[in-house]
């Protein structure tokens, strides 16, 4: 299968990632923090406050969405203060008889709708499936469901019957398939069923010959949502735009913050895995996450137009390198503070970290 990527293109994407530290850490006095806090969202309320969301882990891996005003010294995001809970694992669909979790959620203001929409992984029976919730206030959050990918014909395949994660709105609209405005998300389906049917192994779209998990975008209609939020849950039009590829991708990559507009089209923040092939969606112990980016075309981002072919940030720090799964550098959310941008991330599945994006003359 020929994807749209496939043209001549460069691995110069001029952007940089400089950390700054830690900005959260487990509270060890709080039962729903026992096993980290980690892989934020963030959004800016109407106060003109910037929230963090991060997923906090409690005993048993049972994980929920949290939120905390951040803390800013001299135009730098230096801590939080704690302010509960505002999403749980309370849907029969979220949890099994052995787990439970709404999981690394990432928040996207799409402004032609006036709505924060948080996408989130719901860890239920049938293991990872991602969904929605929407809030106009940052502090209420109505949940909106699973999201359905409608069937492709040239697929052969049902997106539904797969695990899928690292879900991420564009901010702003963008061309769909057929041309119209449309608004577009990222997401990453998982092939292996080995999980789920022992011995079933890969099976992958036709015209797929990795099975590697890899980024897809995917399009909703701005009309339909318009009449009712609740169809940003129908997904239409995927299509894979990126596989790993570099050194530190080889075992699967995955879409960081929501895309960030910027002189060269998308500046896109992924994360990368090499070492240790994970089976299914599980963890895979002695892997390596890093974060890269890639560039994505303004018109159209199906096309890649740009790859980073060493990662911008990668685990050096105690917190990176030692935690619940140790090797971990997890990026997904940016945000501005007055001229600077700075990311958030995971730190070895345990605490959080921020570090600044900057361009590189």
């Amino acid at each position: 299968m020929t994807r749209l990527n496939e043209t001549a293109r460069t691995t110069a994407v001029p952007y940089e990632l400089r950390r700054l530290g830690t900005i959260m850490s487990a509270d060890p006095g709080d039962p729903l923090e026992a096993e980290g806090v980690l892989n934020p969202a963030t959004a800016w309320g109407a106060d003109g406050e910037l929230y963090l969301y991060p997923r906090v882990v409690a005993a048993g891996n049972v994980s929920r969405i949290a939120r905390a005003r951040v803390t800013v010294v001299d135009g730098v995001p230096v801590g939080v203060e704690r302010l509960g809970i505002v999403l749980s694992p309370d849907e029969r669909w979220e949890h099994g008889r052995q787990n439970a979790g709404v999981e690394d959620p990432r928040i996207t203001f799409l402004e032609p709708i006036g709505l924060h929409v948080m996408t989130y992984i719901a860890y239920g029976p049938l293991g990872p499936k991602p969904a929605l919730a929407i809030s106009r206030d940052t502090i209420d959050w109505q949940r909106l469901g699973p999201i359905h990918f409608a069937y492709q014909p040239e697929l052969k395949t049902d997106l539904n019957l797969f695990p899928n994660k690292d879900i991420v709105f564009f901010p702003e609209l963008v061309a769909g398939p057929d041309g119209r405005p449309s608004i577009a998300l990222l997401h990453r389906p998982m092939w292996d069923l080995d999980w789920l049917r022992p011995g079933e192994g890969a099976t992958t779209p036709a015209g797929i010959d990795d099975d590697r998990p890899s980024i897809w975008i995917g399009y909703v209609d701005l009309e339909d949502v318009r009449r009712d939020p609740a169809a940003l849950t129908r997904v239409h039009g995927s299509s894979m735009i990126a596989a790993p590829e570099m050194g530190y991708e080889t075992a699967k990559i995955g879409a960081g913050p929501a895309p960030l507009r910027v002189p060269e089209g998308w500046l896109l923040l992924h994360h990368g895995v090499s070492g240790a092939k994970p089976k299914g969606f599980e963890l895979a112990h002695g892997s390596r996450y890093a974060a890269g980016a890639m560039l994505l075309d303004a018109e159209d981002p199906r096309r890649v137009i740009a790859r980073s072919a060493e990662p911008l940030l990668a685990p050096e720090t105690a917190e990176e390198l030692h935690g619940t799964l140790g090797n971990v550098v997890f990026p997904t959310a940016i945000e501005q503070i007055g001229d600077r941008r700075f990311v958030f991330y995971g730190m070895a599945d345990s605490s959080i970290g921020v570090a600044e994006l900057t361009r590189l003359d």
